[in-house]
């Protein structure tokens, strides 16, 4: 599993993606569906920036980090 996030990518989803979800859910109602279907994109996104790799890039074949060098 090689990294396909790039420091924008990973700082968007932890700091203002994450953020807005949760608010927007404790705004619903916290034990509403729609709040813990918010919560669990939250967790999602804070993992995928935590560890620079989203599943859903891969399956589409999706790079935010560009044109990598290959080395020898």
């Amino acid at each position: 599993m090689s990294k396909n996030m790039n420091t924008l990518d990973r700082r968007v989803r932890a700091l203002v993606v994450a953020p807005v979800a949760i608010v927007v859910g404790i705004l619903i109602g916290p034990g509403s569906i729609g709040a813990i279907v918010l919560y669990a994109l939250a967790a999602v996104m804070l993992a995928t920036s935590a560890i620079g790799f989203c599943p859903l890039y891969s399956l589409f074949h999706w790079s935010s980090r560009g044109q990598q060098s290959l080395t020898h």
